[in-house]
């Protein structure tokens, strides 16, 4: 029997056929789904019977990828948006990497966990059903996903210093259920939720769990999480700018978050290389033009985007959301992100908000405007959400270190200057 699903609450999504997932995304196959699409006669087609549709994922690989055009978009994709597989054999023909996006599959003890990915612009616009009205393409696509018997999967570590001090399942439900319920009141706004879990998380990195259990749990969490709201000032003008060292740090993170990898790279990896080094140690240095990381972040000025920028009208709803179905679906630490501790990982979430905003400052600057419009606040967040949770280098020892030391200080402070 499938595992009962746990639905995100907060989220709708239904495709529009903005073929934006056919643009950014590399899809690998499996050998079955290569097997099959070449079998489908596409060298008939009179758009694609001298293109190949499938190729390796590198150039000695033996794995395999769909095939893209020169402008990035996948080969099936169609000029209206819609995919070519699918609209001549159906959706059930297409690689299942591609039917399950954007949604997102993680074990949460004896449940299977639902979350989405925000690179589609149709999940941070929340256009579509929501995931109870579309519940029963939901469970179809985790049926294909998820085996009909898993093994129990256990849960994630607590904190970075006690990776083998691990609560059961029903205790560290209750750890997700507070960082969900820390969300859940908008009466205090966004910013301040965020900065009140940021200090418990604080403290729970700092505990130890090897007694903490049950009842003790829910008064360890009763304690903690009002004293952390406490600790965030009335006026948050309190809070002062980050450290330079901070500042520095956070730019090379928001430039992992900004890069494009593009089809063109994997046949000159080289090329790639140098450009993200390059660019890697210009926002080291912050100073004279940020580097022209794809085509839409045009190279401005690094102090342009530390004058206040404004907080968008959307922001609080999209953040919020955007949080809550992360932390509901398990997507931000354990199997699902590169199986980091709870701390950790909510502390790499959290990087999250002033990171879109710092792409959003970018986003407006290269258009020659000092505020924020909600657009630049959903393009921003699709970019960054492309690649949190699934580059390669936010795996990093590099890059994970980074997160630990801005969780130890600079964190808030990222936070609030940039909501400025």
């Amino acid at each position: 029997m499938p595992l009962p699903l746990e639905l995100p609450v907060l989220q709708r999504w239904g495709c529009q056929s903005c073929g934006e997932c056919c643009k950014r995304h590399l899809v690998e196959i499996t050998g079955d789904e290569r097997d099959r699409i070449l079998s489908q006669g596409w060298e008939h087609d009179a758009d694609l019977k001298s293109v190949r549709t499938v190729v390796p994922l590198g150039r000695w690989s033996r794995r395999w990828r769909l095939n893209h055009t020169a402008d990035g978009s996948c080969v099936f994709l169609r000029p209206d948006g819609l995919c070519r597989i699918h609209a001549q054999f159906g959706e059930a023909a297409k690689p299942l990497a591609c039917r399950v996006y954007p949604y997102a599959f993680h074990p949460s003890g004896k449940r299977v966990a639902v979350s989405l990915r925000y690179s589609c612009p149709s999940v941070v616009a929340n256009h579509g059903p929501t995931a109870k009205e579309a519940e029963k393409d939901i469970r179809r696509l985790a049926k294909a996903v998820v085996p009909d018997r898993p093994r129990e999967t256990p849960p994630p570590a607590v904190s970075t210093g006690n990776r083998l001090d691990r609560l059961d399942w029903p205790d560290f439900r209750k750890l997700i259920d507070a960082l969900d319920e820390s969300f859940a009141d908008p009466a205090p706004g966004f910013l301040r939720n965020l900065l009140g879990a940021v200090f418990w998380v604080s403290l729970v990195e700092q505990a130890s769990f090897e007694k903490i259990r049950g009842a003790r749990l829910d008064e360890f969490l009763s304690l903690v999480r009002p004293a952390a709201a406490a600790e965030v000032p009335q006026d948050l003008s309190e809070f002062v700018a980050p450290t330079a060292v901070g500042h520095m740090m956070f730019r090379l993170l928001v430039g992992q978050y900004a890069r494009l990898e593009t089809t063109a790279d994997l046949n000159h990896p080289w090329r790639a290389r140098w450009r993200n080094v390059s660019g890697s140690i210009r926002l080291t240095r912050g100073k004279g033009l940020l580097p022209p990381l794809r085509r839409e972040l045009k190279p401005v000025p690094f102090e342009a985007l530390e004058e206040p920028f404004g907080w968008p009208a959307a922001a609080d709803e999209l953040f919020s959301r955007y949080v809550r179905t992360k932390v509901g679906g398990m997507h931000f630490c354990g199997p699902a992100y590169y199986d980091v501790p709870f701390t950790e990982g909510f502390f790499a979430l959290a990087l999250v908000v002033p990171a879109t905003l710092y792409l959003a400052r970018w986003l407006a600057a290269a258009d020659d405007r000092s505020s924020i419009t909600n657009e630049d606040l959903f393009a921003a967040l699709a970019m960054a959400d492309h690649h949190h949770g699934y580059s390669p280098f936010l795996a990093g020892s590099s890059a994970r270190s980074r997160v630990r030391a801005l969780a130890k200080g600079d964190l808030p402070k990222l936070c609030v200057w940039y909501s400025r």
